[in-house]
């Protein structure tokens, strides 16, 4: 499997883990309604931009769409902290989302940074 495939199924399997936790909150809980549907929207919003950055036009375009994802991801790290915080859900039971959040995280990062590296030292 190529590696933009590889990372489309995992930003899928991202989002739907997340969805997963959404549907596991606790239902009449204000807090608990708001950060899961924050966090619902910007988790999978990360696998739409990676989606987007594939059908890149440009190398800014690319750019443009990962840093997209990379804001999502890290506003959905804060929601995952803020429902732990607020003691809405178990840390331990939002641990691997939010280590899978850093990592996805970290590989964008990664891929913005050669790109950029790249278009410099091409001019």
């Amino acid at each position: 499997m190529s590696a933009p495939e590889d990372l489309r199924t995992r930003t899928k399997k991202y989002a739907l883990r997340v969805i997963r936790l959404f549907r596991a909150l606790p239902r009449r809980d204000a807090v608990a309604e708001v950060l899961g549907k924050q966090l619902l929207r910007s988790a999978t919003s990360v696998a739409a931009h990676y989606r987007e950055a594939c059908r890149a036009k440009s190398d800014l375009d690319f750019i443009s769409k990962l840093e997209g994802a990379q804001q999502e991801l890290d506003e959905s790290e804060l929601w995952l902290e803020l429902l732990a915080d607020a003691e809405v859900i178990k840390p331990r039971l939002v641990k691997p989302l939010h280590e899978e959040t850093n990592e996805l995280l970290a590989i964008f990062v990664t891929m913005t940074r050669k790109v950029k590296t790249r278009r410099q030292s091409a001019v």
